[in-house]
């Protein structure tokens, strides 16, 4: 039987409704292609992230797609992203050097260059461990400095540090916060950031949140940016840390910075938008 007998439906609209469903799979098919485009640099792009970044798309595209759309095709084609809490221990705070108090309870920032935060992460080698040490701007969360060391050693912080120096959005009231590690503590690491004018802050309770940016950057580049992976060499990771560090500064938005990327918050001033949150809280 022929289908507009069996439906009772007009022949008008039967094909109003076959055009509709051809132009919605076309929707969805170039909407998918966008989303493959984006996850090529960004691969563990989420979905609220990603109808963000889709919406000029959208409009030149003349699509409309609201975020719930979005999830439930995204999710129909098994692309939508599971996270995975991992932590990892690089910190040493039983140690006899000077411990110095936190100085960044309730700060409020309003532009970059007023703080830094610290910290040091593992990255596995096949045969063991290698060690990543981040200075990240709070305001930002631009990474203005970093290091891949083969060891624990003070240097890996320092050279990460000394990279940071140099970063031309550096204030004279520049406070540099971190955890307890034997790394921050020890006389020539505490030599460099007296050398270079900064104020040292650093936990007290032991408790994550208070250094909750430079945990979360240590979470971002592993699971969205593969750094979680095994490598095989040294020259491998350092490849990896360049490319996660490129994109992560240049290409993820920020939700806890207007969705702004790295870069673009590292050069704005005094925002006051709802998503700029102290700098001892947890950020997305």
């Amino acid at each position: 039987m022929h289908p507009l007998r069996s439906s009772g439906k007009s022949r008008q609209a039967y094909y109003k409704r076959d055009d509709q469903e051809e132009k919605c799979g076309l929707r969805d098919a170039l909407t998918l292609k966008l989303v493959s485009e984006i996850r090529q640099d960004l691969p563990r792009c989420g979905t609220d992230k990603l109808h963000f970044m889709l919406r000029p798309s959208f409009v030149k595209h003349s699509i409309k797609m609201g975020r719930d759309r979005l999830y439930e095709l995204l999710g129909s084609h098994g692309l939508l992203i599971r996270f995975r809490k991992r932590k990892a221990y690089t910190t040493d705070s039983n140690h006899p050097y000077r411990k110095y108090p936190n100085l960044i309870q309730g700060m409020l920032l309003t532009q970059a260059g007023e703080l830094w935060v610290s910290d040091i992460t593992y990255i596995r080698q096949t045969n063991g461990f290698n060690y990543l040490s981040i200075v990240t701007d709070a305001y930002s969360h631009k990474i203005v400095g970093y290091n891949v060391s083969k060891t624990l050693h003070a240097q890996g912080a320092i050279d990460a540090l000394m990279m940071a120096s140099k970063d031309e959005k550096r204030t004279d009231k520049l406070i540099h916060h971190s955890d307890r590690g034997v790394q921050y503590c020890c006389q020539e690491y505490v030599s460099t950031i007296e050398q270079l004018a900064i104020q040292l802050s650093m936990t007290e309770k032991g408790d994550p949140y208070e250094n909750a940016i430079a945990e979360r950057v240590n979470g971002i580049l592993k699971t969205e940016f593969n750094l979680g992976d095994t490598f095989e060499s040294y020259e491998a990771i350092k490849q990896a840390v360049d490319e996660a560090v490129r994109k992560y500064n240049n290409l993820r938005i920020h939700d806890s910075c207007d969705r702004l990327t790295p870069i673009q918050a590292h050069e704005e001033k005094s925002a006051t938008g709802s998503r700029w949150k102290p700098s001892n809280t947890k950020t997305r």
